[in-house]
């Protein structure tokens, strides 16, 4: 298939090609050429794409979404999340493994490879730390590791125990694999929203921020202790970004994500008991936002996730204290970051933050738009307005606060593995 994209900015910041307005054209899967104008004789051949305000970056890429399946199709399959991905403008996403069973061996990751085949996005899968995801004997990492694994992490179930997570971090250490962690003292954090005010006054418990503080020390520690890499996921406090950022200062090889509804919406949104605000971590306050905001700006903080949480309508739709963590946000994603992040960190940045951080800290080949490489390509409009409506959810389940509202910036088509798809 040819493909021929008219007059886009290329974002870029990787390759030569940055911040210039060009003519793409894509061949058998790879970039043939870029040139101010690229001009074709038999245009009955060729697909040509254009669009006022065209941009073009590597393909976005999500490392933390939750397709369900297996054990938990009523909420979300591959087939429906990757559609949500894809509408998203997605070319690539890494699967938690919250799965029944857990992916915690080489057969379970094998099968979901199987079946998470999709031609135009790649779709990853973490494996677990533990077994049966239960925090105490470690899985076959090697195993997994040589049938494709790229990282391991047990994601919301945070892993408390420090001799296991150090014998997690050395076995990193000597094969090329990440660990990953979600920060986060289950002793402390038996809440349901953040601990303060105002979860006083609602007669809500809260979930302090002490309690993701304290285990951030405790993993840096002992990736200081193990000179391995440690990835801290769901990152929501000001005291983690400044502890992170003086990890980095030390050298420490520690990076971090954050989701991006963690980057502006607050606990104030809970005064009401909407369900639809009640995520893990917390959502917190401005101050918060703030200082994960200047984490991005500065790189403390390398990777925006959506953290795409299927839930179904009964376990939203009920007593606070009761209903399910998770909001969905693949589809909403770019909308909502050209809303309320790029104007603070400017378009270069965030697509680091969810297309060359991502690949480069999975040790997943990297995506530069060079002549010669390979296409795979996320075209957007940073600019238009568009109302989010439910006709634009392609996940299986509906659980977003955001329908109906007005975002900014938009996914129009992505291009890979010799396929373009409009989003």
């Amino acid at each position: 298939m040819k493909i021929l994209i008219k007059s886009a900015l290329i974002i870029d910041p990787q390759s030569k090609y940055h911040q210039k307005k060009m003519d793409i054209l894509v061949e058998k899967g790879k970039i043939q050429k870029i040139k101010k104008s690229i001009k074709i004789d038999n245009k009955n051949k060729i697909t040509e794409y254009k669009h006022k305000n065209l941009h073009v970056s590597p393909g976005w890429f999500d490392i933390h979404v939750n397709f369900c399946e297996p054990g938990y199709e009523e909420k979300e399959t591959i087939l429906t999340g990757s559609n949500a991905a894809i509408k998203g403008g997605f070319t690539g996403v890494m699967l938690m493994p919250n799965t029944k069973p857990y992916i915690d061996n080489k057969g379970m990751l094998e099968f979901i490879k199987n079946i998470s085949k999709r031609n135009i996005l790649d779709i990853h899968v973490a494996g677990n730390i533990t077994k049966n995801c239960e925090g105490n004997d470690i899985v076959e990492m090697y195993d997994m590791y040589n049938s494709g694994c790229k990282a391991f992490t047990d994601d919301k179930n945070s892993l408390s125990r420090n001799d296991v997570m150090k014998i997690a971090m050395l076995y990193s250490r000597d094969a090329d694999f990440l660990i990953m962690n979600y920060a986060c003292d289950t002793s402390l954090a038996k809440g349901h929203m953040n601990e303060g005010e105002i979860s006083t006054k609602l007669g809500l418990k809260g979930i302090p921020s002490v309690a993701e503080e304290i285990m951030v020390d405790r993993d840096l520690n002992l990736c200081k202790y193990t000179n391995s890499k440690l990835h801290l996921s769901y990152i929501s406090t000001k005291e983690s970004v400044n502890k992170i950022k003086k990890a980095k200062s030390l050298g420490l090889k520690v990076s971090s994500d954050v989701t991006i509804h963690n980057l502006f919406l607050t606990e104030d949104l809970i005064k009401n008991f909407d369900t639809r605000y009640k995520v893990s971590p917390p959502l917190r306050t401005k101050i918060d936002n703030s200082s994960l905001i200047n984490g991005l700006k500065n790189d403390v903080i390398d990777i925006i996730s959506s953290d795409h949480t299927p839930i179904n309508e009964e376990y939203k739709k009920t007593e606070f204290d009761n209903a399910e963590n998770g909001i969905i946000g693949l589809e909403s994603a770019f909308g909502l970051l050209g809303k309320h992040i790029i104007h603070k960190i400017g378009i270069s940045k965030l697509i680091e933050k969810i297309s060359i951080n991502p690949r480069k800290i999975l040790n997943i080949e990297e995506v530069i738009i060079e002549e010669g490489r390979e296409a795979n390509m996320t075209l957007f409009d940073p600019d238009v307005e568009w109302l989010f409506n439910e006709e634009d959810i392609k996940s299986k389940s509906k659980n977003t606060p955001f329908v109906g509202e007005k975002l900014k910036g938009k996914a129009l088509a992505v291009i890979n593995n010799g396929e373009l798809e409009i989003c």
